[in-house]
Formats: structure tokens, C-alpha cells, sequence
């Protein structure tokens, strides 16, 4: 499977974070993980539960930076769509090395348009622009 389609298989996992207790996310991981798309190969899901795992151990950090690099904006604020591609993007710029920055602000564009609102696209850039 191209890396843009595990990206969004890894956003609608992560998009579920905010609605569990921290101390639930590994059992939902593993829940998410058995209800995954049949397509989808030992390697695409071993992708998809690196970056899942990366981002939920990150989490406190990365909406740490986020607040510190928003301005008018804090974590709670935000949609949670525009939030959980937020955190994907941060965490691939910073922690992924195998993702180039503008790839991962392009993705998150890309995913802000699908799943966003109208002026989400241009949200999760101008916060993005700040990591780059």
C-alpha cells in the first residue's frame, strides 16, 4: 500500500486517542489493529502500529510544541481532525527519519483537505510552517 493510504490508515487510528484514557490506548491500538482493512500487509501494519505507538508515547510533547508554536490556538481548541493531523505531522518531522519535512506538511495538507473543514488546509500549514 503507498505511504499517503497507511498515513490515512494511521490518522483514523490516532483520530480515536482523544475519546480514551490514556492508560487505554494499548488496547485500543490492538483493537484498531484486528479491524484494519483484510488488504492490508504484515508490513503495512507494522508501518501503521510504529507510527501509532511513536505519536501516543510522543503525545504530551508533541501538543506541548504545538501550543508553544500556535498562536491564539492551544490543543484543546482545536478540531479534532485539524489536531490528530497536527500530531501525525509533528511527529513524522521530528521523530521520522525517513520522512522528509515537506512531504510531511504536504500529507498533512492533503489529509486537512479531505477531513478538515474549509480552512483547515490552511491551518495545519501555517502551524506546520513553524516546524519546518
Amino acid at each position: 500500500m503507498k505511504r499517503s493510504a497507511l498515513r490515512e490508515q494511521v490518522f483514523r487510528f490516532l483520530f480515536q486517542i482523544d475519546f480514551f484514557e490514556e492508560q487505554e490506548l494499548p488496547s485500543q491500538a490492538a483493537i484498531c489493529m484486528e479491524q484494519a482493512d483484510e488488504s492490508l500487509t504484515a508490513e503495512d501494519l507494522l508501518y501503521i502500529r510504529e507510527r501509532f505507538d511513536g505519536v501516543t508515547g510522543h503525545l504530551h510533547e508533541i501538543d506541548a510544541l504545538i501550543n508553544e508554536r500556535t498562536s491564539g490556538w492551544t490543543t484543546s481548541r482545536m478540531g479534532k481532525a485539524e489536531l490528530t493531523i497536527l500530531r501525525l505531522a509533528v511527529y513524522e518531522i521530528l521523530y521520522d527519519d525517513t520522512v522528509p519535512t515537506a512531504v510531511a506538511i504536504n500529507e498533512a495538507v492533503e489529509l486537512a483537505k479531505h477531513y478538515g473543514q474549509e480552512e483547515s488546509a490552511s491551518f495545519v500549514n501555517g502551524v506546520l510552517a513553524h516546524f519546518a
